[in-house]
């Protein structure tokens, strides 16, 4: 992890499973994650506008967080609260 200013930034070994040649789905091995002031109200927010839900809202060590298909078809995290 580094210690970079406003976002943390953290490279790690891909899940075991990842097949990284799998070009159909974009940014896999890469995990973004952005801290919210209120992840339940994103979240909603989200659902409200029809953005696909990946991973349901969940307790994390880093408060609440789920997790969403962005724009391009990333997946993206959000956390806080």
């Amino acid at each position: 992890m580094f210690d970079t200013e406003p976002t943390p930034f953290a490279v790690r070994e891909p899940l075991p499973g990842i097949d990284l040649a799998d070009a159909a789905r974009p940014g896999l091995g890469v995990v973004l994650w952005f801290r919210t002031p209120d992840a339940h109200q994103l979240h909603d927010q989200l659902v409200a506008a029809g953005i696909k839900i990946l991973t349901p809202m969940a307790n994390s060590p880093f408060g609440p967080m789920f997790s969403f298909e962005g724009p391009e078809g990333y997946t993206l995290t959000a956390h806080g609260g």
